[in-house]
This record gives C-alpha cells, sequence and structure tokens, in this order.
C-alpha cells in the first residue's frame, strides 16, 4: 500500500522561523530530484525535518500522487516577511496600550499605604537580595533624582546590577549624584561603572573622609545601612529624617571633589598615591588614619612617607606635614 503524504498544518511554525540544517539537507535534495520526491522515498529519519519543511511551507504535499513537491523560497519569504510585519503591527499596538490597560494596578500601587509617622517611618529589610530588590524597585518607580553615597569598595556583581540600572535612570531624564572614597576607584569594575554612567550625564565627586552610606529617591525615600556589614537596610519615609540626611549629603557633596573624579575617569592630571598621602599629612592625619583612609597597610604609607621627607628635606612628620600644608590647593 502506498503511504499518503502527510498534509500540511496551516502556520504551525510561528512566522519567521528558518529550517535548521536538516531541514536545508532535505530541501536540496529534494530539489536534486527535480523538486519532486515520493513519499515511499522519505527515510525515517529524514520526518523531523520534512514536518520542519512542511511547517513553513517550503514543502507541500500532493496527495493525488503520492509525493511532496518543493515551493519557491522566494514566495515563501514574502509571506513570511508579510506576517511578520503584521505581528510587529500587533505587538507596537499592545505597547502603546498597555499603560492603559494597567492603569487601574498603577493607581492602586500609588495608592498602596506607606509607614506613617507613628511607626517610625522606616521599614527594615533584611537580606542583601531583598534589599536589591526593593532598591530596584525604587529605582524603576524614581522619577525625578537619586542621591547616594557610597563609602569603600563595591563588589563587582553589584556593579554590574547598579550600570543597568542606574543606565535607564539617567536616559529616563532623572539625575544621579554619587560621593566616593578614593579607595572605592582601586577596581577596574568601579572605573568601568563610573565611566559609563557619567557618559550619560551622572556627576560624581570623591571624598577622602569616612561617610556613611546613603541613597535618597525623590527626597521621599532615604535607604540607609542598619547594621555593619550590610546585610539590613532602613528604608526611611519620615520627612524630618529625610530631610536631615539630605542636607548631611548635600555638606559632604559640598566639600567633595570633581577634580579627583575626573582623575580617576581619566579627565584630569593623574593623582599619585604619595600625592594622596601627602595630602592627607597635611590636613593632619596620622600614618594609621592616612592608611584606614587611603585601604593602605601601615607599612606602605611609611614608605611613602619616607620618600616624602627625602623629597622635602623634611626630619619629622610634623615638619612634613608642615611643608605640606604650604603646598595645598585644595
Amino acid at each position: 500500500m502506498t503511504a499518503e503524504p502527510a498534509a500540511a498544518p496551516h502556520h504551525a511554525v510561528p512566522a519567521g522561523e528558518e529550517p535548521d540544517e536538516a531541514a536545508r539537507q532535505l530541501y536540496l535534495a529534494i530539489i536534486a530530484e527535480g523538486g519532486r520526491i515520493p513519499c515511499n522515498d522519505i527515510a525515517e529519519a529524514d520526518r523531523a525535518a520534512l514536518r520542519q519543511l512542511l511547517d513553513i511551507g517550503l514543502v507541500m504535499a500532493n496527495p493525488m500522487d503520492h509525493c511532496y513537491t518543493a515551493v519557491s523560497p522566494r514566495s515563501v519569504s514574502d509571506r513570511l516577511g508579510a506576517e511578520l510585519r503584521s505581528e510587529a503591527t500587533r505587538l507596537l499596538v499592545r505597547a502603546e496600550n498597555l499603560p492603559g490597560a494597567l492603569d487601574g494596578l498603577t493607581r492602586a500601587y500609588d495608592a498602596m499605604p506607606r509607614p506613617s509617622r507613628g511607626s517610625g517611618g522606616a521599614v527594615y529589610v533584611e537580606g542583601h537580595v531583598h534589599i536589591r530588590q526593593r532598591i530596584s524597585q525604587l529605582v524603576s518607580d524614581c522619577r525625578a533624582e537619586v542621591l547616594t553615597a557610597q563609602p569603600g569598595h563595591r563588589p563587582a556583581e553589584t556593579l554590574q546590577i547598579a550600570l543597568a540600572q542606574d543606565v535607564q535612570l539617567l536616559q529616563r531624564g532623572c539625575s544621579l549624584r554619587t560621593i566616593y572614597q578614593p579607595v572605592a576607584f582601586a577596581d577596574p569594575p568601579a572605573l568601568a561603572y563610573a565611566d559609563e554612567v557619567t557618559r550619560h550625564g551622572s556627576q560624581i565627586r570623591v571624598l577622602d573622609e569616612p561617610f556613611q552610606r546613603l541613597i535618597v529617591f525623590d527626597r521621599h525615600v532615604a535607604v540607609i545601612s542598619a547594621n555593619d556589614d550590610n546585610s539590613t537596610a532602613a528604608f526611611i519615609s519620615d520627612p524630618a529624617a529625610i530631610a536631615f540626611l539630605i542636607s548631611a549629603f548635600e555638606r559632604d557633596w559640598a566639600r567633595a571633589e570633581t577634580t579627583e573624579a575626573a582623575t580617576v575617569l581619566g579627565q584630569g592630571p593623574a593623582r599619585t598615591i604619595p600625592d594622596r598621602v601627602g595630602r592627607l599629612l597635611a590636613r593632619g592625619l596620622t600614618q594609621r588614619a592616612v592608611a584606614t583612609r587611603l585601604g593602605l597597610s601601615e607599612r606602605t604609607v611609611a614608605a611613602h612617607i619616607s620618600r616624602l621627607r627625602d623629597r622635602y628635606g623634611a626630619q619629622t612628620l610634623f615638619h612634613l606635614g608642615w611643608q605640606l600644608r604650604g603646598e595645598r590647593h585644595d
């Protein structure tokens, strides 16, 4: 008994699907046979490839003479191209209508009760994953401004997540101001992050003194660390507390340097580690305090101080600090 050709389904494969290598080879084999092949000549191993050609429309079943006939790829391309354009139009219409379709849910979210002053105006979130999720939500809701103070190092995985979020934030027209310590730029991922967000309009300054980690969104919600290892964060909504934190940020921002930020981003003259050591000594910091501030060992700082004393002919650390103070331009 002669096998009956399988009927071709109607657009079973999504528009634009391309044949895989097995299907291509089977199509070329059918073309080599003059564009027509009997059903009984299709090997069992080629059945999946045949089904794909039928689904795409490159092969047509002919039940009258129990064979499969090749179809011009040009006509298939025209048909699938029209289907793709139609699908693209449909998706664009859906994208335009989506905000309106979610309008009721958006209004409900905006009207969601926030912590009141009676509850202290703060929500505590534990765990780095949950903290990042809540911050991500605040970033997506932000409409005007983000203020951040980021002391110390930032892990590479944190910077990778922050980069995507912050670039989108800046592209929406929001402003982003960040204060770093010099030690933050010791790692290449931190430099790459700072360079990218600066290109998108972020402002960065460097403050060579201790300060607390802080993020403020639209001057309505502030995020601070609630313990030493940053595994718990307080999300503060009390207006008086936020005003106090913003005032502290602006005070630090005014003291922070734009020149050093430009330096670490390759936009200004290089400032070496000995220069930084000298600047801190001129401010009256001890050797241990300088080491802590710059994230260096005391032995390394002592070596830099020794070279500075030789350069300036200083007999004592006090004498060196006094000479350096006369050269300060910050």
